[in-house]
């Protein structure tokens, strides 16, 4: 399980250090445990914090926030919680997002006409003279393949055809799931004390075949394409140069 200090946990749930101290003394988030000084903190504080920060986007107020997850742990174990917590809102990706100089940035795209493209695509969060980039391995994949051709202009533009679809083959894989749940335990079911590390393991297993077969899918995909889209390219070429009788 991956560690974290405060201002790193902060950061990738998306909030403050203040906001994480004030949920701490409001008893919503869990302590850290000490080492020293220092806090540290885990994926089940990272899961929490994401689970506070969805019902606030809903409408919740802090205090309906502490009475939810107070009624729902009476008579569960904290941990079987914290694990259903994390099964939820824990990444699906390893990729850990990363600060870079906000110049260094601007440049390796190509100015601000990209720039802006790309923040607005959600990759990058400006902050003063850094820059929060979510996701290091697109970047860094675009400025592979710019030393192999391709513009940054036409790479982004291939993000934006992609992405959608790819946000809709995730969203049937969740639907999948929660319809399951639902069809079996009903509309306003809530796990109970025994069912917590089942659903776990359910949304657990889930993740671990959805990333393995969509891989996969995407592999075999590309495999039937490049002989589809190059060997029509070079069964034309062929065709061009055979000498004519």
């Amino acid at each position: 399980m991956a560690e974290y200090r405060i201002d790193e946990l902060a950061r990738l749930a998306g909030t403050t250090t203040r906001n994480v101290r004030a949920y701490q003394d409001r008893g919503i988030l869990p302590p850290p445990r000490r080492e020293g000084r220092v806090g540290i903190y885990t994926d089940a504080h990272l899961a929490r914090l994401r689970l506070i920060g969805s019902l606030l986007r809903r409408g919740y107020a802090s205090a309906q926030i502490s009475e939810l997850l107070s009624g729902w742990e009476q008579g569960k174990n904290l941990g079987e919680v914290l694990g259903l917590e994390e099964a939820i809102n824990s990444p699906w990706t390893d990729e850990i997002p990363a600060y870079l100089p906000t110049d260094q940035v601007r440049e390796l795209l190509g100015g601000d006409e990209q720039f802006d493209r790309v923040v607005r695509l959600g990759l990058l969060e400006p902050d003063g003279e850094r820059c929060l980039v979510t996701s290091p391995q697109l970047l860094s994949g675009f400025t592979e393949l710019t030393g192999s051709g391709f513009s940054i202009g036409e790479l982004i533009e291939l993000y934006e055809d992609i992405a959608p679809a790819v946000d809709v083959v995730a969203r049937r894989m969740v639907e999948a799931g929660a319809s399951r749940l639902i069809a079996e335990h009903g509309d306003a079911w809530l796990p109970e004390k025994d069912e917590v590390a089942e659903v776990t393991q359910l949304l657990r297993q889930l993740r671990l075949v959805a990333m393995s077969s969509v891989q996969g899918i995407l592999g075999h995909a590309l495999e039937r394409n490049i002989e589809s889209v190059l060997g029509e390219h070079l069964a034309r070429v062929i065709k061009q140069n055979q000498p004519r009788e």
